[in-house]
């Protein structure tokens, strides 16, 4: 079973890039070599947003809050199931 594990963050004003530096270089290097990582990815979106998906065989581990002085609202989460692939 694959489960995809969707963490999105809205940043304080003007603080979007710091946003995404954080996750790429605090998040990010916490979940690698994380037993059942299969792959993850990175977006950013109008708004100053930052959504962050990985792709788990199994249970997935959550991605941990970043520094509140960063964020503009608390962090989202929510996890899927595959149920098709083309």
């Amino acid at each position: 079973m694959t489960v995809a594990a969707m963490w999105e963050a809205r940043a304080a004003d003007g603080r979007g890039a710091e946003l995404g530096a954080w996750v790429r270089g605090t998040a990010l290097p916490a979940l690698r070599g994380t037993a059942g990582l299969e792959r993850a990815e990175l977006f950013g979106a109008a708004g100053d947003r930052v959504l962050l998906i990985t792709w788990w065989s199994g249970e997935p581990v959550p991605v941990a809050d970043p520094p509140a002085g960063l964020l503009g609202r608390p962090v989202h989460r929510w996890s899927f199931t595959s149920e098709h692939v083309e």
